[in-house]
């Protein structure tokens, strides 16, 4: 029988070391390892050989089948490298090769306005309010009432607002003034913080003006704050923005909620002052009101008007990109066209 054992061995040995493919290899371990081998039989066997014969065959046949073992998997694992070395090879990538286009998203000019403009507030000392205090969905106690708007204002007809069935007295914000009065409220002076968001109003749709639209208001309140203040952070802005110095004027108006109200134009982008359609003429464009906040609204958030002042102003995020793109209908930024967006 030992005799028999190394004539398998020496016979698997020899096939093993012709074999150049993994099918022949499989064959092979198939013949000299499984269950229905001839060596494996030979073990079986064992059982019948003389008590002092056992140890020393039983041993034999066991060297045998793990040499046999060992290297058929040595020749398993050449084959292995061998192809996969002939994949790495065949689907290699040069990495010197100039990348595909693959075409990307573009930043809505709505987005890139609100972003530049906080970036400039943020240099000028502002910080940006917390979401938490600037709902979409308001009270009229915070879209008017603490503001200062009397009850038979226009603005608060709903001509001019949009008012929810669902409940009582809820509206669609008609300005992120909102915002500044929720940051009085849970804060105390200094506060000088700005607030950009929706807004909504009730107006018909028109190259000009929208039903919703976006806004970034200011709010600056600490002791002696002057109008003078309020003109050098916007005078400031205008020229960062615009990234020239360019001729500014205020103007007397009125804003309930603050006294006194001024809007702020520019020279017209289009004609440098000289006039034409964009600015009817006039040389001049508007671009935001301002004012200093009104007592009665220092008082209606338990900040003392005798101690602080302080300055609001507020401006439309579209108005100041179709003045510094040149885009004359404000419906362009919500049509959604590619051609249009692909443009920033």
């Amino acid at each position: 029988m030992k005799e028999k054992i190394l004539e398998i061995k020496n016979n698997a040995l020899n096939e093993i070391a012709k074999v150049d493919n993994q099918k022949a290899l499989d064959e092979i371990r198939n013949k000299y390892l499984s269950r229905a081998s001839e060596l494996n039989n030979l073990k079986k066997g064992l059982k019948d050989l003389p008590a002092e014969l056992r140890p020393e065959i039983g041993a034999l046949t066991n060297s045998v089948s793990k040499e046999i073992e060992h290297l058929v998997n040595q020749k398993n694992e050449e084959f292995y490298a061998i192809e996969l070395n002939k994949k790495l090879e065949s689907e290699k990538i040069d990495v010197t090769l100039p990348s595909t286009f693959e075409p990307m998203g573009k930043v809505h000019p709505i987005t890139r306005t609100i972003n530049e403009i906080t970036e400039i507030f943020e240099l000028l000392g502002f910080s940006l309010i917390k979401n938490e205090f600037s709902p979409e969905v308001e009270t009229e106690k915070y879209n008017f009432d603490l503001l200062n708007v009397p009850k038979e204002h226009p603005a608060r007809d709903v001509q001019d607002t949009f008012y929810s069935k669902l409940a009582k007295n809820v509206v669609l914000r008609s300005q992120t003034s909102n915002a500044q009065v929720r940051q009085m409220q849970n804060s105390k002076p200094p506060i000088k913080i700005i607030s950009p968001g929706r807004v909504y109003r009730s107006e018909s749709v028109s190259a000009r003006k929208n039903n919703l639209f976006h806004q970034v208001e200011g709010l600056y309140v600490d002791k002696n704050v002057a109008f003078s203040d309020l003109k050098g952070v916007l005078n400031e802005f205008i020229r960062l923005y615009f990234g020239a110095s360019r001729p500014t004027r205020f103007r007397n108006s009125f804003f309930p909620f603050t006294e006194p109200s001024a809007e702020v134009d520019v020279q017209c982008i289009m004609c440098g002052g000289r006039g034409c359609p964009t600015c009817s003429n006039t040389g001049w464009l508007e671009i935001l009101g301002s004012g200093m906040v009104d007592p009665n609204v220092l008082r209606a958030v338990d900040i003392d008007p005798e101690i602080y002042s302080g300055f609001a102003f507020g401006m439309g995020v579209e108005r100041l990109a179709m003045l510094k793109y040149a885009i004359d209908d404000i419906r362009l930024f919500f049509n959604n066209d590619i051609r249009f967006i692909n443009q920033f």
